[in-house]
């Protein structure tokens, strides 16, 4: 299933719902390696909600998620990509990516996954490869060969 979606940049009115999203997606994760803190959180979640860089995912006009791309000279680092649990395992988040990546063709794309995450496994599907890691995160990078045009969304 790649159900039609709509990505618009953020507005205040979706921090709070966006927030919650993020907590709900991370925190077994996140309490898994003893990092889950709820005002690193938001803090966190404010740090990057930058309506030039962060989209919201709508499904029928409904909030599902985000997903922000941050342009640097040389790659495209991608963040904050959370769908509600409902609408994962479905084939949408495949698409946003592709249709986010598709703006940004012929850079490499760069992520971070928490270590232990089975989040590892969508994007080692999206062509990426470790390339790294920091304390709590993998490095992840595909190079722009792959996948650069995204589906009608």
């Amino acid at each position: 299933m790649s159900a039609a979606f709509t990505l618009r940049p953020v507005g205040e009115a979706d921090f709070e719902p966006l927030l919650d999203l993020s907590i709900r997606v991370l925190r077994a994760d996140l309490d898994r390696v003893g990092r889950f803190d709820p005002d690193r959180r938001r803090a966190r979640m404010r740090a990057g909600f930058d309506p030039a860089t962060l989209s919201a995912i709508e499904c029928d006009g409904r909030l599902v998620g985000c997903i922000a791309a941050t342009p640097a000279a040389d790659h495209i680092e991608v963040h904050s990509f959370y769908l509600e649990p409902d609408t994962q395992g479905r084939g949408l988040g495949a698409a946003v990516f592709a249709a986010v990546t598709a703006r940004h063709a012929g850079l490499p794309v760069r992520i971070e996954v928490l270590k232990g995450s089975q989040v590892h496994r969508f994007w080692e599907k999206q062509g990426f490869v470790r390339t790294g890691e920091q304390d709590f995160d993998w490095l992840y990078e595909r190079p722009p060969s792959l996948g650069d045009s995204a589906p009608a969304a």
